[in-house]
């Protein structure tokens, strides 16, 4: 195991890698960029990674020519396995020294084997999760969730101030996965928001009820919420792609809290029904509409072609 040595000092002008760019990383990358910083990004598809050039973002053919010279390294990818295996990949290229932001939603278990990984290496390893969707990640408002050491925060915290709109630290240690044991909390309450508001759409529908009465008896009391409007209102108003977060990566994610929850014995029986409903939406072809297409799940898809065609009570 190699000794960690300190980053890079700060300075106004940072090389920065970012190792996958789907929703959420793209974003990230374009806004790191905008703020002076060079930008240097791979993805497994290179041809979704490309429009990042016209933002100066430079393109690499492979993890290791991305993270080559960088001072810090920001992963954005499907899992933990996927961003292991990315991070191997990367290693001929990593320096000692450099600061690892691991943002992909990985789950308590993978947090291990990416901290032995940035120990073996000599980074400094921030557990550094982030909450929200496309619209706030590429105005660079997105809340980030992080646990790294205090006297290396500096070296980070322009790439931090470059995508988010706040920081919450929740410990000295990245390889405890404080900041990923909180987001998988959140995450929870999102997805429980996002299946409600689809299955509050798919009653009224059965029901021959317009929902925007329910809407207006919620109005204002302690009932109604922002989130449920937002989620329903891209059903309502069939706007679910480009999704701001697709119902796939929120099947992994239920996934990951259901196992979290089972490993440290609490049942958690909504996250599981929100799991269960967001593979079959996948399985009915809604994987990369945006998560609220869960709603596609209350209705049976028959030879009538039902689930592709159930649009709700206008």
């Amino acid at each position: 195991m190699s000794e960690q040595s300190t980053p890079a000092a700060p300075a106004d002008k940072l090389t920065v890698s970012v190792l996958g760019t789907g929703i959420m990383g793209a974003a990230m990358a374009r806004n790191i960029a905008r703020a002076g910083h060079t930008v240097r990004a791979w993805n497994r598809s290179r041809d979704r990674a490309e429009p990042l050039t016209a933002d100066g973002v430079h393109v690499t053919d492979t993890p290791a020519e991305a993270v080559t010279g960088a001072d810090v390294v920001l992963t954005m990818l499907y899992d933990g396995p996927a961003a292991l295996d990315v991070m191997r990949q990367a290693a001929a290229g990593l320096r000692p020294g450099a600061a690892w932001l691991q943002s992909t939603t990985a789950g308590i278990e993978a947090i291990d084997g990416l901290a032995d990984f940035a120990a073996d290496h000599g980074l400094v390893f921030f557990d550094a999760p982030v909450l929200g969707t496309r619209q706030p990640a590429e105005a660079g408002q997105l809340l980030i969730l992080a646990a790294g050491p205090g006297e290396h925060r500096d070296a980070v915290a322009p790439v931090l101030d470059a995508v988010g709109a706040r920081t919450v630290w929740t410990g000295e240690d990245g390889a405890a996965g404080s900041a990923t044991r909180l987001k998988l909390v959140a995450n929870s309450w999102v997805l429980a928001t996002t299946n409600a508001a689809g299955e509050v759409l798919a009653l009224s529908r059965a029901l021959g009820v317009d929902p925007q009465s329910f809407f207006d008896a919620i109005a204002g009391g302690g009932l109604d919420m922002p989130y449920l409007r937002l989620k329903a209102g891209l059903v309502l108003e069939d706007r679910l792609t480009p999704a701001q977060f697709a119902v796939d990566t929120a099947a992994k994610d239920a996934r990951l809290i259901v196992e979290a929850g089972r490993a440290n014995g609490v049942r958690l029986d909504v996250a599981e029904a929100s799991a269960a409903r967001l593979a079959r939406a996948a399985e009915q072809g809604h994987g990369n509409e945006d998560m609220a297409a869960a709603y596609f799940a209350s209705f049976d898809e028959g030879a009538d072609g039902a689930a592709g065609a159930a649009g709700p009570v206008s």
